[in-house]
């Protein structure tokens, strides 16, 4: 139990696993997992650990799944992209652009891996990964047997899909399939984005206007561990919308298809003036209250505290009751990240 998991998580925390294998391939994979379980270990598949917070020591294998390659073909209306699970997100975005291929430049700036894209349907700036994701191909870890999902199945909702499910812990993603169409519509949607014109705005425009956001909002995991935003933003029914716009009518609020309505976690975290609050090492970050942060050493038990009372304030003020989207890991794997923090 000695090898260190803090270069593996981007909050920076302290934990620990039995063994840590860094995978190339599908094979290396497949064989690693089939070791740790003939030994009777958990395992844990990571792609860049920024979206995990290590509650305890990790009682088995962690492997690292660094499958790469990015594979290009052409349709007369869209490019199809062919990507391994362990590509990093952000240059693929470059990588995209660069070659005149426009679509992805919302999500820049994304940490993490393009494996785990689908799990939780990244998306930033009013695009998801659900709308240009074709297909995610995996493999079923205990008969190797390799399966292509098509978009429908991967069953994508708000920061939701069929590998936080049934899916999860029996199947690995290997690689994703992405469709970006030739004829380009800016969104231009959220933030500093609607400032843009939408009749002269180029897809680098986008690019870097996502990146200053990101990069004067939010935190530098290098310099101060965090795995993003915290927690997800609530989505509540149309009564109970009514009722908080009511009291509270400049919320930010979004409307859904399903007639609910999406609330600005953020927003509503800072209304309880929690930006700066500190449990231990751990911060409410001062510039986007979404973020938390490790501020000085933190431990995982400061950060949990950390979580409980910022759901804690925000659910006695508006009875809006947030969820962590960040994945809880215990010794043995995943476990309920809103039970551990209630």
């Amino acid at each position: 139990m000695n090898h260190s998991l803090k270069p593996w998580n981007t909050f920076g925390i302290q934990r620990n696993a039995n063994n840590i294998v860094r995978a190339e391939n599908a094979q290396q994979l497949l064989d690693a997992w089939k070791t740790a379980t003939e030994n009777h270990q958990p395992v844990l598949i990571l792609g860049e650990g920024s979206n995990v917070l290590f509650l305890d020591d990790f009682a088995g294998t962690v492997i690292v799944n660094r499958i790469s390659g990015i594979d290009v073909t052409e349709t007369e209306d869209s490019w199809h992209l062919h990507v391994g699970a362990g590509e990093n997100w952000h240059k693929l975005v470059q990588f995209t652009l660069e070659h005149g291929m426009a679509g992805l430049e919302n999500l820049a700036l994304i940490p993490g891996c393009a494996g785990s894209s689908p799990i939780q349907n990244i998306g930033a700036y009013g695009i998801e990964l659900k709308h240009v994701c074709e297909y995610v191909d995996c493999i079923e870890l205990a008969t190797g047997k390799a399966s292509r999902l098509t978009a429908e199945q991967c069953r994508f909702g708000y920061r939701d899909s069929i590998f936080k499910h049934e899916y999860q812990d029996r199947y690995v993603i290997v690689s994703v399939g992405l469709r970006l169409a030739k004829q380009w519509q800016p969104v231009l949607t959220y933030g500093d984005l609607t400032r843009l014109d939408p009749q002269t705005v180029t897809p680098r425009d986008v690019f870097d206007a996502v990146c200053h956001m990101r990069m004067t909002k939010l935190p530098d995991p290098k310099v101060n561990g965090n795995a993003g935003s915290f927690f997800k933003n609530p989505v509540i029914g149309s009564e109970t919308a009514q009722a908080l716009l009511a009291q509270w009518p400049n919320a930010p609020h979004y409307p859904q298809a399903d007639g609910s309505v999406k609330l600005a976690a953020g927003w509503l975290i800072d209304q309880c003036q929690l930006k700066g609050a500190v449990e231990g090492g751990a911060a409410v970050h001062r510039q986007q209250a979404l973020v938390l942060i490790n501020e000085n050493n933190a431990t995982s038990e400061d950060i949990v505290r950390l979580a409980h009372h910022v759901r804690q304030c925000v659910g006695d003020k508006f009875n809006v009751w947030l969820e962590p989207e960040v994945r809880f890991i215990g010794r043995t794997g995943e476990v309920n990240a809103v039970e551990t923090i209630t």
